[in-house]
């Protein structure tokens, strides 16, 4: 699983802290960090809360951009 820069990106725009993020979605800091670092994958659930939090779509975090050549 690749690293969530989107979603770490979406998060220091809004100038929140993984644990400030985690508190907003109900999670711990260490499961923000993990789902950050690519080394944990979100219920769909979590990631609606975390999309709504940053005011984002679930495309603009979490979608995979298909930008290698088949």
């Amino acid at each position: 699983m690749a690293k969530n820069l989107k979603m770490k990106s979406a998060r220091a725009f809004k100038d929140m802290t993984q644990a400030q993020l985690a508190k907003k979605v109900g999670v711990t800091r260490q499961t923000i960090n993990l789902i950050e670092k690519g080394d944990y994958n979100p219920s769909l659930n979590l990631c609606i809360a975390i999309s709504k939090a940053l005011d984002k779509t679930l495309d603009q975090l979490f979608w995979e951009d298909d930008t290698h050549e088949q």
